[in-house]
C-alpha cells in the first residue's frame, strides 16, 4: 500500500516544507506510514535552510496518488492538491483561519501560533518523541521565516519559548545571525523574472464570492522591485486573465525595517484601499507597520468585502 502522503500548500514556503517533513517524521513514530511532499519546488529561502541542514528536498507532486492525506500549514481547497476532493484528509496540522468542509471525521489541530512548526514541535515535547537535528533545524527556520525573526504580530510567547529549544536542538548557537542570513537569502530577486515574483509565495483567497490572489515578496529593498512596476503590471493582469482571478494584491514586505507597500490590479480597487484606510495611488497602496498576510492583510479584506 501507498505511503499516506503529507504536504503543505501550493508555493510552498519554509513553513509548508519543513511541517511536512516533522509531521511526517512525528506521525511514522506514532505508528503511521507517511511520506512528506511538496506542492511545488523550495524557494530560495527554503533551500538555504535544507543545505544549511544537510536535508534534500521533496518530491514535488501535482496531484495525490493515495487515498488519504495529511495537511500542514494549510487547510483551503485552492491551496491544495489538484485533487484534494478526491482523497479523504485525515489529519490538519495548521495555523491558518479555517475554511475547510470535511464528510468524515479527521484528526484537525488548528492553532494561533506564529507557525504550523510551533504547533508541531509542543506535539513532539507532549508525547515525548525526540526531534532530530536536522529536522528541529527545519522547523527553526521555519519559525524564523513565518514570524520574521520574532518581528511579526503574529508572533506569540510560545514562539518566543520555541524558538530558543529548537535552535538547542539544531545546535545553532546564535539565532539572530543565522536568522538573517535566512532571511536574506530569500531577497536576491534580481535573477527572478516579473511571474516569479509574483507566483513564489501567493495565495488564493475568496472573497464575497469572488477569487483573489495576494503574493508577497521579502526584500531589503523595495524601491529596487517597483522600480519594475510596469513589468509586474503585465504579468499580473496576464495572470489575472488567464485564472480568472478578480483581483490580485502583490505586498512587497521590507524585512529589516518591517514595513510594505502593495501592487493591486483588479476589480473592487476602492473595497480594496478601504480595508487598509488608505488610498490607492497609481495602483500602490503604503502599508507601514505591515508584515503579515495572515493577520495584516487577509483580515481587513475579508471584512472590507463582507
Amino acid at each position: 500500500m501507498a505511503k499516506e502522503l503529507v504536504f503543505g500548500h501550493q508555493n510552498p514556503d519554509t513553513d509548508a516544507i519543513a511541517a511536512a517533513i516533522a509531521a511526517s517524521y512525528y506521525l511514522n513514530e506514532k505508528g503511521m506510514d507517511t511520506e512528506a511532499v511538496a506542492l511545488g519546488k523550495p524557494n530560495d529561502e527554503t533551500n538555504f535552510a535544507l543545505n544549511y541542514f544537510g536535508v534534500d528536498a521533496l518530491r514535488v507532486i501535482t496531484k495525490a496518488d493515495t487515498k488519504e492525506v495529511v495537511l500542514v500549514d494549510h487547510n483551503e481547497t485552492a491551496q491544495s492538491v489538484a485533487n484534494i476532493d478526491d482523497v479523504t484528509v485525515t489529519h490538519v496540522f495548521d495555523h491558518h483561519k479555517i475554511d475547510f468542509k470535511t464528510s468524515a471525521p479527521l484528526f484537525y489541530h488548528a492553532e494561533a501560533l506564529g507557525s504550523t512548526s510551533t504547533i508541531l514541535y509542543e506535539f513532539f515535547k507532549k508525547d515525548g518523541i525526540e526531534i532530530p537535528t536536522k529536522i528541529a533545524g527545519l522547523m527553526l527556520s521555519a519559525l524564523i521565516s513565518d514570524t520574521l525573526l520574532l518581528k511579526s504580530p503574529t508572533t506569540t510567547d510560545v514562539d518566543r519559548d520555541v524558538i530558543g529549544k529548537l535552535a538547542k536542538i539544531a545546535g545553532v548557537d546564535d539565532v539572530n545571525d543565522f536568522g538573517l542570513d535566512l532571511l536574506k537569502a530569500g531577497t536576491d530577486l534580481s535573477k527572478k523574472t516579473e511571474k516569479e515574483l509574483i507566483d513564489g509565495d501567493a495565495k488564493t483567497f475568496k472573497l464575497a464570492g469572488k477569487t483573489f490572489r495576494i503574493g508577497q515578496v521579502n526584500t531589503v529593498d523595495i524601491p529596487s522591485v517597483l522600480a519594475r512596476k510596469d513589468a509586474l503590471k503585465v504579468a499580473i493582469e496576464a495572470e489575472n486573465a488567464s485564472e480568472g482571478f478578480n483581483g490580485f494584491l502583490f505586498v512587497i514586505t521590507d524585512i529589516l525595517n518591517s514595513n510594505s507597500k502593495a501592487l493591486y490590479f483588479g476589480e473592487d480597487s476602492s473595497k480594496v484601499a478601504a480595508a487598509f484606510q488608505k488610498e490607492l495611488v497609481d495602483n500602490l497602496i503604503d502599508l507601514p507597520g505591515v508584515v503579515s498576510r495572515k493577520k495584516q492583510v487577509v483580515p481587513p479584506l475579508t471584512d472590507s468585502f463582507k
